[in-house]
């Protein structure tokens, strides 16, 4: 199993990086995006015969809501007993694993784009939270997940006045 690292870029989003990188990195996302705009022009060549972790990595968003840190996961079509949650320091991981489910029953298959396999995702939290409240809620294929703030953590407002 390969795991990803998160780190935060120039415009503080987060963005997964690789633990051991390929030498053709930067050449496979162009051809993922070119892949994207006109299909598939140059074939599988120049991708990895093996999924990397990139291949499933879920969509997340992370938010401030009053005192609480909210966490947002896209994971369709899973079920709640597989995805696992934990709390590490100031990191909260996400895990789990989406099974293929497959029925050869006569028919071929043209296009597959689902992802399959075990994912994991590293959040680090902006702020400390109380390890004993979080709360995770999975409805529709998003998982919530509520991380209350300490209250060394929630800061006050301060008005500006002006002269």
């Amino acid at each position: 199993m390969k795991l990803a690292k998160i780190k935060v870029n120039k415009n503080e989003s987060l963005v997964p990086v690789s633990r051991a990188p390929s030498p053709f990195r930067r050449l496979q996302r162009w051809q993922l995006e070119i892949d994207r705009l006109f299909g598939n022009p140059f074939g599988d060549w120049l991708m990895h015969a093996e999924p990397s972790t990139e291949d499933w990595i879920p969509a997340i968003n992370v938010y401030e809501e009053k005192h609480n840190i909210v966490i947002e996961a896209e994971l369709p079509g899973m079920k709640k007993d597989e995805i696992q949650i934990y709390l590490s320091g100031d990191n909260l991981n996400i895990t789990g694993q989406r099974n293929e489910k497959r029925e050869e029953q006569g028919r071929g298959t043209h296009r597959s784009e689902r992802y399959f396999g075990r994912f994991q995702r590293v959040i680090s939290l902006p702020f400390p939270v109380n390890a004993d409240g979080i709360e995770a809620h999975y409805q529709d294929g998003i998982l919530t997940v509520t991380c209350p703030m300490t209250k060394e953590a929630n800061r006050a407002r301060v008005d500006v006045k002006v002269d």
